[in-house]
């Protein structure tokens, strides 16, 4: 992987200005740059045109999409941006429709994909505690993963053939933060699965 596209979904509220998620971008693109990756960036304030963002998806070796879970997925805004930019990616780009064809009844939906060389990860912000997962006596996600929790968003770039890497997650950012133990996580998990190009 030479080339990273890195996306920042947040979307700014009156009671969380995406400063978190800025910070995290941010240190991506710092880190991805001295480690001597090509990058372009995406946020969700920037105007941004369908044609010019899905050719940053064929460009990328990987996607790196950085978002504040809402409501037990991705800001509306960052919905908006995959319901134009994926749909019109659907025409060979980002994926030859959904695999399928009338002329062989063999092909299995979501094998369309034209991005199979390329990896993606999520790196994602919980006000929720990280106790509240993987946990059955939990009454809420009763047992579930965040990669359970976001299966709606690997699916949709297992649609277009790309493979996950690790998903990172800043847990409890609103009443319990821990954001010091949080960058030095996530300055380890790029280093991990972004190390220095040869």
């Amino acid at each position: 992987m030479k080339k990273v596209f890195v996306i920042n979904a947040h979307e700014e509220y009156e009671f969380a200005k995406g400063k978190l998620n800025a910070t995290l971008t941010q240190m991506a693109i710092e880190h991805l740059d001295s480690a001597g990756y090509d990058t372009q960036l995406t946020t969700m304030r920037d105007e941004w045109e369908v044609d010019a963002e899905i050719e940053k998806h064929v460009w990328a070796d990987a996607v790196l999409l950085q978002s504040p879970v809402n409501w037990m997925g991705v800001p509306w805004s960052f919905k908006k941006y995959m319901d134009f930019v994926y749909s019109f990616g659907m025409d060979g780009r980002l994926c030859a429709g959904d695999g399928r064809s009338r002329s062989d009844a063999s092909k299995q939906y979501g094998t369309g994909g034209a991005l199979a060389d390329s990896r993606y990860m999520l790196s994602l912000t919980f006000n929720a505690p990280q106790d509240s997962f993987n946990d059955e006596s939990q009454v809420f996600f009763r047992g579930m993963s965040v990669d359970d929790l976001f299966r709606p968003m690997h699916l949709s770039f297992a649609f277009f053939g790309m493979q996950p890497l690790p998903t990172f997650a800043c847990y409890d950012v609103m009443k319990n933060p821990q954001i010091e133990s949080d960058f030095a996580r996530y300055r380890q998990h790029l280093a991990e699965h972004f190390p220095k190009v040869a």
